[in-house]
């Protein structure tokens, strides 16, 4: 019985043995490595760049008061589609006691003047009814009681648009009534009834009342990097994508690159703007961030081949071609040098150095 398991136990340690050199004489065999063949095909290529910004329209236009108070109405809300001359807001005058007092006391003082100029002329005119007084005299009166008149009601004017913001000589004309001066829809009130507002002056921008815009002519408002804005001009086609319209691409047209750069983050970059076409069914709103993808060269229907299939050493570049039959193994392949054109980051165009017939070696394959 011992023996029979001593025997038992050299032959296992023999076949332990065997089997381990077995493995690492297979393991020191060289594998037979195979390849993915490609053949070039004819493609057209883009070269594109990516610049990010947004959408916007292209004109805002911030309406202000021509008086200042308090705002007592608003018949808007953003959103609304308004035409020009229609009513945003109204607004309550607040007279200054300052101001209010001055009107005051010249009106006061005007009319003290009419009343005197009035008994000037009516001496005159009794004179010239007698012929004391000449023609002249009496015309000359005449003309000095109009403008006395017309600076005490001008007087008048003054005292009533500072208390209630409109005169009785401006018929229509109301400055309380702040309106709409384009046709557009309104993106911001910023107001709320009771906000206390001033006229735009010379001293003073004044208070927006409203924000309004013409929403069909939207413009896209990005940056591009200074490596690639030498290769644009206005009038190249863009093509937009917006973030919160998935799935639509809108066609647009470069029409500015900003003559100045400005940094930032360590990088310069220039300010580009492009006209955007909207059809009337979709609804764009404004701020929505956008992507612009610019083509900036492009080739129709060159031999290109994938540019993971191209070797690159310094200058040149090299592809290998099949040199044996496909069916063969193991394959074998020459080194060939080519010229290269535009490439897209996938594909490359190929002008000079293989045929569309010839066979390429592409990426190795793995044995499943």
């Amino acid at each position: 019985m011992k023996k029979s398991l001593r025997i038992l136990g050299i032959i296992l340690a023999a076949v332990i043995i065997i089997g381990t050199f077995w493995f690492l004489w297979r393991q020191s065999q060289p594998k037979e490595v195979s390849f993915e063949i490609l053949l070039p095909e004819r493609r057209t290529l883009y070269r594109k760049t990516v610049a990010t910004g947004k959408v916007e329209p292209r004109d805002e236009v911030n309406v202000k008061p021509q008086i200042q108070g308090i705002i007592s109405e608003i018949y808007v809300h953003p959103g609304d589609r308004i035409l020009a001359g229609e009513p945003i807001a109204r607004i309550k005058v607040i007279p200054e006691m300052a101001s209010l007092n001055n009107h005051q006391s010249q009106v006061r003082t005007a009319q003290l003047t009419l009343e005197e100029t009035e008994r000037e002329h009516a001496r005159i005119e009794n004179l010239y009814s007698r012929k004391v007084v000449s023609r002249e005299e009496y015309e000359k009166s005449l003309n000095n009681l109009l403008k006395v008149r017309e600076q005490a009601q001008a007087a008048q004017d003054q005292l009533d648009i500072a208390v209630s913001g409109i005169s009785k000589r401006s018929g229509k004309v109301n400055t309380t009534l702040v309106t709409s001066t384009v046709n557009g829809t309104v993106l911001d009130v910023p107001v709320k009834i009771g906000t206390a507002v001033i006229s735009t002056s010379s001293f003073s921008d004044g208070t927006t009342v409203a924000i309004v815009a013409d929403m069909s002519d939207i413009i896209f408002r990005g940056n591009i990097d200074e490596t690639e804005v030498g290769r644009l001009r206005s009038g190249m086609g863009i093509n937009l994508t917006i973030g919160a319209l998935q799935n639509i691409v809108l066609p647009a047209r470069l029409e500015y690159i900003s003559p100045k750069g400005s940094e930032s983050n360590g990088a310069v970059l220039f300010e580009i703007k492009a006209a955007a076409t909207i059809p009337d069914t979709l609804l764009i709103r404004a701020g929505y961030s956008a992507n612009a993808e610019i083509i900036l060269d492009s080739r129709d229907s060159v031999l290109s081949i994938p540019e993971s299939a191209v070797e690159f050493m310094a200058d040149s570049a090299f592809v290998y071609k099949l040199t044996s039959d496909p069916d063969d193994r193991p394959q074998t392949f020459s080194r060939q040098p080519i010229t290269i054109g535009l490439s897209d980051g996938i594909y490359v165009q190929v002008t000079d150095g293989i045929s569309p017939a010839d066979r390429l070696r592409g990426n190795e394959q793995r044995p499943r």
